[in-house]
């Protein structure tokens, strides 16, 4: 039985594997609209969610399969004290397939240790988001159309900011990978990251704090949002919450092809006047995680290798 905790869980050969079924039910949904007859996927949200959840569960849908759950702790017995391990073990045996969010780092291998069906992780605290990642590159292949000799400059939150960690990860291991990291002082990314996924691979990266000068020479930009809800101290939030907004501007110290992908919600690190600029991506990006979270339920349930 295999889960995704993490994307190192997967080899680049099966993502691209994963990208490919993507594209196929992209191109003809309707081959694919009774693969999961009869199957359920339980989303078990202990964090808010708009995308993940709902993609997931128009993933299942669309596949010809059903889908409980629940999008709020208070609607679980969880407010009563039970263990998260007791928790999936009951709902392990009435579902398929699980899609975890919790805001634990380490929570999903804990899923993972008492589930009898394979465990997805759907993001644990600031650790990792594997399906984002899943996303953004199923994105980045139908934007770009490789993974190979690109230079990824990742901006705001990168301390707390589980899609950064779960990309760098993965595109690191592509060949000719370079990363720029655009952060404050306070929100760098963290060492584990850097030694075990930039340095051990022999990654090449850059750290500036200042978005104007890390824009100018990649070919994608990953913008995210400083995460209220990670911080432990509200004042610290409320000085570095507007540290970078991407306008119309600093997009024209871009590339002409590069492209702005971002994990939503925005809050204001990204100006509406962008959404009009080509370059821009994220909402193709939103929608792309409907179809690879789809081929991912055909892989993990045994429909398609």
């Amino acid at each position: 039985m295999r889960n995704l905790l993490n994307i190192l869980d997967f080899s680049v050969e099966e993502i691209d594997a994963l990208i490919a079924v993507a594209k196929e039910i992209i191109a003809c949904p309707s081959r694919f609209q009774d693969a999961c007859a009869h199957k359920i996927l339980a989303t078990l949200f202990f964090e808010p969610s708009t995308r993940t959840r709902l993609s997931f569960e128009s993933a299942m849908l669309s596949l010809g399969g059903s889908v409980l759950g629940f999008s709020d702790t208070a609607s679980s017995s969880t407010t009563k004290g039970e263990s998260l391990a007791d928790t999936i073990t009951m709902v392990s045996g009435y579902a398929d397939i699980i899609a975890m969010r919790h805001p634990k780092e380490g929570a999903a291998l804990v899923a993972s240790m008492h589930s009898a069906v394979p465990i997805i992780n759907a993001g644990d605290g600031g650790h990792y988001h594997p399906t984002q990642t899943l996303a953004d590159l199923t994105t980045i292949s139908r934007e770009l159309g490789h993974f190979d000799n690109l230079r990824i400059g990742v901006c705001g939150d990168l301390k707390y900011g589980r899609t950064v960690h779960s990309l760098v990860s993965a595109m690191s291991r592509y060949p000719g990978a370079k990363f720029v990291l655009i952060s404050p002082q306070e929100l760098k990314m963290p060492d584990f990251v850097k030694e075990h996924y930039l340095d051990a691979p022999g990654a090449e990266y850059t750290e500036t704090a200042s978005l104007e000068e890390g824009i100018r020479d990649v070919d994608i930009l990953y913008m995210t949002r400083i995460q209220k809800e990670r911080f432990p101290d509200e004042e610290d939030y409320l000085r570095l919450k507007d540290s970078y907004v991407l306008d119309a501007a600093k997009m024209r110290l871009a590339k002409p092809d590069m492209i702005v992908l971002h994990p939503l919600p925005r809050v204001n690190e990204i100006t509406t006047e962008v959404d009009d600029d080509p370059r821009a991506c994220y909402f193709r990006q939103a929608h792309n995680g409907r179809y690879i979270r789809m081929a991912l339920i055909l892989k993990l349930l045994g429909v398609t290798e």
